[in-house]
């Protein structure tokens, strides 16, 4: 079973129906570096990303890891790391994944523009937790806390994140 996202701010999943957000720019299909907007498409769960000091580890079905301080993204279209975890420090632009605020507690990395990486078209894009403001994303797509543990539970290799225009 998918997660669909729609524009009207609502994520599905079977039967259920939650409150989402998507990018401050809305949705798009021709997602560029850094235009704050969610891309349109099909896009498969690489894996699940903790803070190990928040929480412990989400009942899931897909691999997991603890993040560590040191965690970062590359989001830099001029480097070699782009669209790609790193350590930090990093030469690099990047960004941090040990946030102070909750929106990277857990944190699911989506296929997106990773097979291969092609630079300027967009990186880190993640399903995470939604702000607690009920702000945008920067282009990623969110759920509440409870939301996003319910659907890892039920989530699976095959299952993936569809934003539908």
């Amino acid at each position: 079973m998918d997660l669909l996202f729609f524009p009207d701010g609502t994520a599905h999943f079977g039967a259920l129906r939650w409150r989402c957000r998507l990018g401050r720019a809305g949705i798009t299909d021709a997602k560029r570096e850094g235009d704050g907007a969610t891309p349109i498409g099909v896009w498969s769960l690489r894996g699940v990303l903790y803070r190990p000091d928040r929480r412990t580890c989400p009942a899931t079905a897909l691999p997991t890891r603890a993040l560590k301080v040191n965690d970062g993204w590359c989001d830099d279209p001029g480097d070699p790391g782009y669209n790609r975890p790193v350590r930090l420090p990093y030469p690099g632009r990047c960004e941090h994944l040990w946030r102070e605020d909750a929106v990277y507690d857990v944190i699911v990395p989506l296929s997106y523009n990773d097979a291969p990486v092609i630079a300027g078209l967009g990186s880190a894009i993640f399903l995470h937790v939604a702000r607690a403001d009920c702000g945008p994303t920067e282009g990623c797509v969110a759920l509440d806390l409870p939301d996003l543990l319910t659907f890892l539970g039920a989530a699976t290799a095959e299952t993936r994140v569809i934003v539908r225009p």
